[in-house]
């Protein structure tokens, strides 16, 4: 199933178009036929087992693979990291996990976000406008000069959103954000990222395991393994029974297991 834009979406050209996307890594096909649209302000969450494929296609966007066939286009272009700064931002599995020999404030970390080969050598009152504007989408004003270290797990996931906001990008990839999170900390980071979508225009692509997570938040998913099983609307995602039937996945036991009563439950 796939999603169709609305009037008002098609007056825009699509921020990023997938066609027949194969990539193969150490000899095994990966990816397979993948075709994807993405418009300007969506929510998309990308969800599947590991080893589905997920953070090969993330890749694949950013340019680090290689398709082995078919095509991609981010902003009429192909995928090129040296044409990415300021339109895409990107936050991997590992962004957050700085090691405790470093020492960086909230703010320092963000403003990392805003060096480029042009401008490493001369950083402008503009970027430190650009700094605390994205420290303030993300909430973190009064923390902006402590050490990240001393950080919870879901504001440093905040602070390494914020690097990536402070490029003003506009299109922006999450590589399982929620792990490690508390319950209240991942409530917390989906409403900004849900705000980010319908307040500030952005565009995000987010991969993650929390399926209850996602059925609650984005507006859109997807279900990949090699291929992709779903593309629709996320109150129209399948139930898993239905989902097992579309990989073609069949019950191990010929018929229903049945629960059998303990004689003596009642009594306990």
């Amino acid at each position: 199933m796939e999603t169709k834009p609305t009037d008002e979406e098609c007056c825009d050209p699509p921020i990023l178009e997938v066609n027949n996307l194969s990539v193969i890594r150490s000899g095994k096909i990966v990816l397979k036929d993948v075709d994807l649209t993405i418009q300007k302000g969506e929510f998309i969450g990308l969800v599947g087992p590991n080893g589905s494929g997920k953070s090969t296609l993330l890749l694949s966007l950013l340019g680090v693979l290689k398709p082995h066939n078919g095509s991609i286009s981010i902003y009429g272009d192909v995928p090129n990291p040296r044409n990415f700064f300021g339109r895409i931002g990107w936050v991997s599995q590992a962004a957050s996990y700085l090691p405790r020999q470093v020492k960086l404030t909230v703010r320092e970390l963000v403003k990392l976000g805003t060096i480029s080969g042009k401008n490493m050598f001369s950083w402008s009152d503009g970027s430190n406008e650009k700094v605390s504007r994205a420290i303030e989408m993300v909430g973190l004003e009064d923390v902006e000069n402590v050490d990240v270290s001393r950080l919870s797990g879901g504001q440093r996931q905040r602070a390494v959103i914020a690097r990536a906001l402070a490029t003003e990008a506009e299109f922006i990839l999450l590589d399982e954000p929620l792990v490690g999170m508390d319950r209240d900390a991942r409530n917390s980071l989906l409403k900004l990222l849900d705000q980010l979508c319908h307040h500030a225009g952005k565009t995000i692509l987010m991969v993650s395991h929390d399926l209850t997570a996602i059925r609650q938040t984005a507006h859109r998913m997807i279900f990949l393994e090699e291929k992709i099983w779903f593309d629709g609307p996320t109150n129209l995602f399948p139930d898993l029974d239905i989902l097992a039937d579309l990989r073609g996945i069949t019950p191990a036991h010929d018929s229903p297991i049945q629960i059998q009563e303990i004689p003596w439950a009642e009594e306990v």
